[in-house]
């Protein structure tokens, strides 16, 4: 995989990126054989023209069952227009659903092997734009977004009620209902643990955490120096700000896992500096600042901004996941859980103030910032520092990534573009994917008592009370 920065200005062209002889009206596909080893793992979409096609030759019972998802998103990935056409194609056919791609196998390798052929036909490429069709896109956003109700001024910003937009308020009460501190997390059998761990896993845990400990500055950065400023509603203003404590929180319980690992003061001082000294570390960090600093509108900004939240730190979190699998880290695993639960709100979010927006950007702008995280995220997983020293497979790494991209375009109302099912069963229970419920099924009882009293639920059950008779 290319090493390449690629600034937003050039994103959208990128050669090795997308493909010109594709509608995104169509999901089925038929690729000449040559064009078919670029992409038949979702890597790159390789510069081969694509037919366009009814389906390709994937046979219609085929199409009807491809895995578009697992679990509970299966129905909203199905009920999509795309999926209802190729569903009507297999009813039309009158085939038969095979019962091999429908089934949960536990031996996710052979589920994959099985759907090779057929996910390649289903693959979904993006424009190639001229660039001058590019920059005219880009200078309507930028027009069009003084506009925009979230990010016009007005001076009813410095109140909160009465609350205009609920859902974003909703947003904010959930957030401080679930808020914690590193003080809640126990480290001291992870002291134990660290000793036996291989010196591969120790050395993928240190970059890991190195790369956390450097993103959550990252990802705040952004909110002071942009979001905040630009968004003029009080709702997702609250948000933000609350936003930026956790990140707090967040970099300072990695900060606080890494200094209590490394006891070698010249390496912790190397992987605190990781954008500085580390090159996978600091390839990730580009892409991100970048677009801090980019002209481009605010709704290509959230997009980016929601994949580094949702795609850039779902590798690390799904591998650190792997280690509590194996009973291994408690303290590092448990806060894990509570950051990544945090993420997976702040990435909802995101989504829900993509959908206020009244001028979105066009789907293929849209597709191709998802794609481009997804090909960086990858690359640092997978080749920079692969999760096979923890003894994960790469392969199936790549498909999750891709699983959890297609739920973050699912989530800011879009097709996904990968259609494959969710290798690792385990990692239902991360909020990542915008769906599990932290308060129906939360962790360590991290809910702060009364605080969503008003949410659907009756301030008798919620308050604690001294006038009770036992």
């Amino acid at each position: 995989m290319s090493s390449a920065v690629r600034s937003p200005e050039t994103l959208y062209s990128d050669d090795d990126l997308f493909n010109s002889d594709f509608d995104l009206e169509d999901v089925g596909v038929k690729r000449p054989p040559a064009a078919m080893n670029g992409s038949a793992l979702g890597g790159r979409a390789t510069s081969a023209p694509l037919a366009a096609t009814d389906g390709g030759d994937c046979p219609p019972a085929r199409k009807a069952a491809l895995p578009l998802s697992n679990g509970r998103d299966s129905k909203a990935a199905l009920a999509t227009p795309q999926a209802q056409r190729h569903r009507a194609a297999g009813a039309d056919a009158g085939g038969t659903p095979d019962k091999g791609a429908t089934r949960r196998s536990s031996d996710a390798e052979a589920l994959f092997a099985e759907f090779d052929d057929t996910a390649r036909h289903q693959r979904v490429a993006v424009h190639l734009h001229p660039p001058e069709e590019v920059a005219a896109v880009r200078r309507r956003l930028l027009e069009r977004q003084a506009s925009e109700p979230l990010l016009k001024e007005d001076t009813r910003r410095f109140v909160l009620f009465p609350v205009r937009y609920s859902d974003l308020w909703d947003y904010y009460k959930r957030a401080v209902a679930s808020f914690w501190t590193t003080d809640e997390v126990d480290l001291q059998q992870d002291l134990h643990d660290w000793l036996r761990l291989s010196a591969d896993e120790q050395h993928f845990i240190k970059y890991v955490l190195a790369f956390f400990a450097a993103s959550d500055g990252i990802v705040n950065e952004n909110l002071a120096l942009r979001f905040s400023g630009e968004v003029q509603v009080p709702e997702a203003r609250s948000f933000y700000m609350f936003q930026m404590a956790m990140e707090n929180i967040h970099s300072e319980m990695y900060s606080l896992l890494l200094d209590a690992y490394i006891k070698e003061p010249k390496e912790k001082d190397k992987l605190l500096s990781a954008i500085e000294t580390l090159p996978c570390v600091k390839h990730k960090a580009e892409w991100a600042l970048r677009w801090i600093g980019s002209e481009a509108s605010y709704a290509e900004r959230l997009v980016a901004f929601a994949a580094v939240e949702g795609i850039f730190f779902s590798g690390s979190f799904c591998a650190i996941f792997w280690l509590k699998k194996r009973g291994l880290m408690p303290g590092l695993t448990f806060s894990n859980e509570l950051i990544s639960r945090d993420e997976g709100m702040h990435c909802e979010f995101a989504c829900c103030m993509f959908q206020h927006l009244q001028h979105q950007p066009p789907e293929w702008i849209v597709q191709s910032i998802v794609a481009d995280a997804v090909e960086h995220e990858k690359e640092f997983v997978c080749d920079a520092l692969p999760v096979n020293l923890i003894g994960m497979n790469c392969r199936l790494m790549q498909r999750y990534i891709e699983f959890v991209a297609d739920r973050l375009l699912m989530m800011l109302g879009l097709e996904p573009m990968y259609r494959v099912a969710n290798p690792f069963d385990w990692m239902e229970l991360i909020s990542l994917n915008g769906k599990t419920n932290f308060f129906e099924r939360r962790v360590g009882e991290y809910q702060k008592a009364g605080v969503l009293a008003n949410n659907g639920d009756t301030a008798e059950e919620n308050h604690f009370r001294l006038d009770v008779e036992f």
